[in-house]
């Protein structure tokens, strides 16, 4: 198990929207209530998710369609 210090993804505006993700980070309810006992290496993949959930979020923003 890799001990490396991640940093959280919260921005401070939290708020579920309507499929349990986070607003403002990016996050599931879940990942949320999970990442005090995740690993560096889960923390790390749940960060590359949340890149991933926000750009289909600007993109959705952007065009109107949501990504498949």
């Amino acid at each position: 198990m890799n001990n490396e210090n991640v940093p959280s993804p919260c921005v401070h505006i939290c708020s579920l929207d309507e499929n349990n993700v986070c607003i403002g980070c990016f996050r599931t309810g879940q990942e949320i209530t999970d990442w005090g006992m995740m690993s560096s290496d889960e923390k790390k993949a749940v960060r590359e998710a949340c890149a991933q959930r926000e750009q289909s979020s600007i993109n959705f923003l952007i065009t109107g369609k949501r990504e498949s």
